[in-house]
């Protein structure tokens, strides 16, 4: 731990002296508290951090239209457009090398509920399923059935380890909930949690925010802080260690994620590629996503911010968008691509600015909880490293059937609880109807499956299929042709017995 003295040059080097100004009125327990906090701060960096972030807030946005352009159709696959013999091949490939324990999934679960209303982290919410279950419950399934799958197929018992990338505020609440529920039947030592940086959140005059009197406000730093995380906490060394090879890395709000999705793992590997990006066709112009697209050539996000209305419009010759690629935080990543990012450009990520409401110390000390945006938290964007790529492809799939994000409470108008659970029970609905059965309501009416990008507006039957009985639809023709089943229905292993017996 640095020293009083060592720590107080360094902030008068920054131009942060007002950090201490609430010193003499600490406790001794709260002055080594405070000092140890300062101490796990990067000091030296400190000035370049504040003046940086105070810059880039003053900064508008850069247009970018006149140097973007689509990527081209041949670094694309889409599962719409493609045949069943290449979607087979390459869901085949990704499969193969699952079986070889070559795969790993990388989850960003640095964010707490908090636009939900809860304290808690995101990965532990529960959308009011018939099960019940959590996001987190939901995906440690997919990855129980995604390694069941491989190893029928290739007579093999493999492993796919999740690496999960926690922040400050959630590593504690994650181990906890991990182990009162037993990692949901996943081997603790393949289940790796570890934690990104906290930077300093910064005034619009570029000083450190205090939170306390012997409190600096620290935020994460974006999912971009994972590649500084990858070296911070050997999990590179630990995936090597492994024979993972290739990466597949996600955001925990996604209830319709595909976990090591062997589709997409195989046309990634398939192309050789470095890294890749799942994409999903924009609903309409305006929508709120960043694009996958090139700039001057490079690959990269730009998002919709960055690009005016009458480009954001531009439409081809079959009336598609041009700009239509909406990217989803679902990408591929090679080992080999992680560790020269971690080598080479992790230093060279762009900074991004969010402009927040952070509760703070006045100069008297008084604790304020400001109405309107007073602080700046920068951040980096895990999608920055498309620009490095050698080889980078990117992959349609439908929204329907593997994009519904949580992250609004209900009452918004999108991506709430509720257009959550209705995805998720409407693709259920379609997988079982699609295996041979009939779905009878309450009333005793069939129910139609709805079958569209806004199917989670609408409440379907409460049909429910567990990823422990099927990872994507498939095995269920067996189990359910020619049934008639009354909703609601939880299609757990327990109820999948049953039915096999009858």
């Amino acid at each position: 731990m640095l020293s009083l003295e060592k720590v107080q040059q360094s902030l008068e080097a920054a131009g942060q002296t007002h950090i201490l100004q609430f010193w003499p009125e600490l406790s001794e327990e709260e002055r080594d508290s405070f000092l140890q906090d300062l101490s796990q701060l990067d000091l030296e960096g400190l000035k370049e951090h504040c003046e940086g972030a105070q810059r880039a807030a003053g900064s508008p946005p850069e247009s970018l239209d006149q140097h973007i352009e689509p990527v081209p159709a041949e670094s694309i696959g889409s599962v719409k457009k493609s045949d069943g013999k290449c979607l087979t091949e390459w869901e085949d490939e990704g499969l193969l090398q699952i079986s070889q324990n070559r795969v790993g999934v990388l989850l960003l679960a640095g964010g707490q509920g908090t636009r939900l209303g809860v304290q808690y982290p995101k990965g532990m919410y529960d959308v009011g399923l018939p099960s019940r279950k959590t996001l987190y419950q939901i995906q440690a399934e997919r990855i129980h059935k995604i390694q069941q799958l491989a190893e029928r197929k290739h007579g093999s018992k493999c492993t796919v380890p999740w690496y999960i990338m926690t922040s400050e505020f959630t590593l504690a609440p994650t181990e906890t909930f991990f182990k009162e529920n037993e990692y949901f039947g996943l081997k603790p030592s393949d289940v790796v949690m570890f934690e990104q940086r906290m930077i300093p959140a910064v005034t619009f005059d570029g000083k450190v925010i205090l939170q306390g009197k012997g409190k600096i406000a620290m935020a994460p730093d974006g999912n971009g802080g994972l590649y500084q995380a990858l070296v911070d906490n050997k999990v590179l060394q630990d995936m090597k260690e492994r024979g993972v090879e290739y990466l597949h890395v996600y955001c925990v709000d996604n209830i319709l994620v595909k976990m090591a999705d062997p589709v997409f793992i195989g046309f990634c590997v398939s192309r050789g590629a470095d890294c890749g990006a799942k994409v999903v066709e924009k609903v309409c112009p305006a929508e709120p996503v960043g694009v996958v697209c090139r700039v001057q050539g490079v690959t990269q996000v730009v998002e919709y911010s960055e690009i005016r209305p009458e480009t954001a419009e531009l439409r081809g010759a079959g009336g598609e968008l041009v700009f239509r690629a909406g990217n989803i935080c679902n990408h591929f990543l090679t080992r080999t691509f992680l560790q020269d990012v971690a080598e080479k450009f992790k230093d060279q990520l762009k900074q991004h600015v969010a402009l927040k409401k952070v509760p703070f110390v006045d100069t008297c000390g008084n604790q304020v909880k400001p109405s309107k945006p007073n602080g700046i938290k920068m951040e980096k964007f895990v999608f920055d490293v498309f620009t490095f790529s050698r080889n980078f492809v990117a992959f349609e799939v439908l929204r329907e059937d593997e994009f519904s994000p949580l992250k609004n409470a209900d009452g918004a108008p999108t991506d709430t609880p509720t257009t959550a659970r209705n995805s998720l029970l409407n693709q259920h609905c379609r997988w079982a109807t699609a295996a041979g059965a009939t779905l009878l309501d309450g009333d005793g009416n069939t129910v139609n499956p709805t079958n569209s990008a806004s199917a989670g507006d609408s409440p379907p039957a409460r049909c429910e299929i567990s990823p422990l009985v099927s990872y994507f639809g498939e095995g269920l023709e067996e189990l359910l042709t020619g049934r008639t089943l009354q909703t609601p229905l939880i299609l757990d292993e327990t109820k999948a017995k049953e039915l096999q017996a009858q």
